[in-house]
């Protein structure tokens, strides 16, 4: 008796654990912005630090927002922002529809494997110069993962915790790829667009990964600073049940669960 009586006390513990798995919080969201652009700098970062949240950035080292900003992203990072990889010049494959604006130079289907692997590699060199990191998670640029009809997913995993892919989904914590961890990107949606999503994160016990470019402009993808105010005053209201965390914070956490399980 007292046997069964301590199996469904621990079996009672194990649930109450899975049903808020993200260090005891319903869900984790990762607030990512990707290509160093000024406005993440001067609109993103006061907004995160005014409510205490950190943000993941994708950095190109090439693009004039990271290159002109050294400093600034230097900063960042000190203030406990997550400096992560997207390549020096962000090749993405150029013969698909709408990619008229990939530079011939930067188009991935002219790159050899070594040229993409030097790139990568210098930028984590980079990104180590500005925060002294020697771990680093990764973004593929456009979400492009090969060259031709060869994959560089595996090719990398050597050199990064893991990797964001751009696939709108959510993952489970127990079913996370982390070397294609889905994302939403977001392209003019509204405040309670974007909190739906994050309530959906709570239902379903999951890891959300926002992908965001422009944030009160400077790209073409785009979201409003009211609508993205309006996300980041409800995750600081819920952080009780939302764990709000930079990606590799959020991934490493899921590996060490997932291990612990077995």
């Amino acid at each position: 008796m007292r046997l069964a009586v301590l199996l469904l006390l621990i079996s009672f513990h194990t649930f109450a654990q899975d049903k808020n798995p993200w260090k005891g919080k319903r869900c984790a969201v990762v607030l990512t912005y990707d290509d160093a652009l000024n406005v993440h700098l001067d609109n993103v970062i006061p907004a995160l630090d005014s409510l205490n949240l950190k943000g993941t950035f994708y950095l190109s080292g090439y693009f004039p927002g990271c290159r002109n900003r050294l400093a600034d992203w230097s900063k960042a990072a000190k203030g406990g922002h997550e400096l992560a990889n997207h390549t020096l010049f962000h090749p993405c494959t150029g013969k698909i529809p709408g990619r008229d604006w990939v530079k011939p130079d930067y188009d991935l289907g002219t790159y050899t494997m070594q040229r993409l692997l030097d790139e990568v590699r210098m930028t984590n060199v980079l990104l180590e110069s500005l925060d002294g990191k020697k771990t680093r998670t990764f973004a593929y640029p456009c979400g492009d993962t090969n060259i031709g009809n060869d994959s560089y997913i595996d090719k990398i995993k050597n050199d990064f915790v893991s990797a964001r892919g751009v696939k709108n989904e959510m993952a489970k914590i127990n079913n996370v790829d982390f070397f294609n961890v889905p994302a939403y990107g977001i392209n003019g949606e509204s405040g309670e667009q974007l909190i739906a999503l994050v309530k959906k994160a709570m239902e379903e016990n999951a890891l959300l990964v926002f992908l965001f470019h422009g944030v009160g402009g400077e790209h073409g993808l785009n979201v409003s600073l009211a609508a993205h105010r309006e996300l980041l005053h409800y995750l600081k209201k819920y952080e009780k049940e939302i764990w709000t965390v930079p990606f590799q914070d959020a991934t490493e956490y899921a590996k060490k669960y997932n291990n612990s399980k077995r």
